[in-house]
């Protein structure tokens, strides 16, 4: 650091002072009134105790979420924003390939009336639909839970069937195998086609890979974003007609390049 930089950094250093001055005279001033901002302490990953969550180093928990406690995460899931899965008073399982989508709750029982034990275990593939709930019951692999459905305590979800949007399952109720299930209180509507059930498998793998963006796009430092924001400036797209109009060629960036498994595949043109 240069003569100018230590002097900035020294002038820096005293506003930064005075600020901080100027703040407790306020609040010697507010007495009983004063209203004090406690730090965040937030934490992604936080322990209960003795209890650790565990993730797999190629599971992704976004930035917002809370892993709390006795909970385990599998290979490729993703917890997305603003989830929480509470592992306090029994544990939570998450197989791998899950997604949880944003502002999901899981959580769990220590018992229920009949006083059975009240995990949660979710497995493998499974899809968690937004805002959706799930107390201390089961979902089998490549099951799918819709947006806002909530899960009571003892529900199972079979391998293959499908909770509608917004269903409410009672406790204890099974959803068999290939049955979707909506309503409050949820009941049978009818069996999937071969094509949903291809779909709850598609959109496991869709999130898995959309998860990988997301993971690499939070790992990125400062200086990194500064250089993308300024090359998208830089090659900023035009309307074809207009680049074709001045004899523009636009070709994009590597670093501005998404996945191939995340693009939408182009539309044909129609011809002319």
């Amino acid at each position: 650091m240069g003569t100018l930089g230590r002097a900035i950094y020294v002038v820096g250093s005293w506003i930064r002072g005075a600020g901080q001055a100027v703040d407790r005279a306020g609040c010697a001033l507010q007495a009983t009134h004063l209203f004090e901002e406690k730090v965040s302490r937030h934490r992604t990953l936080m322990n209960l105790f003795d209890k650790d969550p565990v993730v797999d180093k190629d599971a992704f928990v976004a930035p917002g979420a809370s892993v709390i406690g006795d909970v385990q995460v599998g290979r490729g899931s993703s917890i997305w924003y603003g989830c929480v899965l509470r592992g306090d008073v029994n544990s939570i399982s998450v197989g791998s390939g899950t997604n949880i989508q944003d502002n999901a709750l899981v959580h769990v029982a220590k018992s229920n009336i009949s006083g059975n034990v009240m995990p949660t275990t979710i497995g493998n593939n499974v899809t968690v639909g937004h805002g959706a709930v799930l107390h201390g019951c089961t979902v089998e692999d490549e099951a799918f839970v819709g947006m806002g459905a909530t899960l009571l305590d003892g529900a199972y979800v079979e391998k293959n069937a499908m909770v509608a949007a917004g269903a409410l399952v009672r406790q204890n109720t099974r959803i068999p195998f290939g049955e979707v299930w909506g309503g409050n209180p949820a009941k049978f509507m009818r069996k999937l086609t071969e094509e949903e059930i291809a779909f709850i498998s598609q959109s496991a793998t869709n999130y898995s890979n959309l998860a990988m963006v997301h993971a690499a796009e939070n790992a990125k430092g400062f200086e990194e974003i500064e250089l993308e924001k300024s090359l998208r400036k830089k090659f900023a797209r035009k309307d074809e007609e207009y680049d074709s109009m001045i004899g523009v060629v636009r070709e994009t960036p590597e670093e501005l390049t998404l996945p191939d498994n995340i693009l939408p595949e182009k539309a044909q043109k129609s011809p002319a």
